[in-house]
């Protein structure tokens, strides 16, 4: 994924989420509800933000890539 200068809010990333939401592992879902209740640096909610970005539109492999990113971000924080 190419760098991108815009940073985005908890609410963009929210929204973003939101629109994913069908595409997502069940499991995650409730990573996302407990991700979404705490705040978290600039640098984590652009990783997010991306990582959600055209996901639905993503590979297989690339879904898979995104989501093992995902859980690191999403139980690590």
């Amino acid at each position: 994924m190419g760098e991108c200068k815009i940073d985005h809010s908890k609410e963009d990333v929210k929204n973003k989420y939101e629109s994913q939401l069908d595409h997502l592992p069940e499991d995650m879902k409730p990573l996302f509800q407990q991700f979404f209740l705490e705040e978290h640096t600039q640098e984590i909610l652009n990783d997010v933000f991306h990582l959600l970005k055209k996901y639905d539109l993503a590979s297989e492999d690339e879904k898979q890539n995104r989501n093992n990113r995902l859980y690191m971000v999403l139980k690590n924080t």
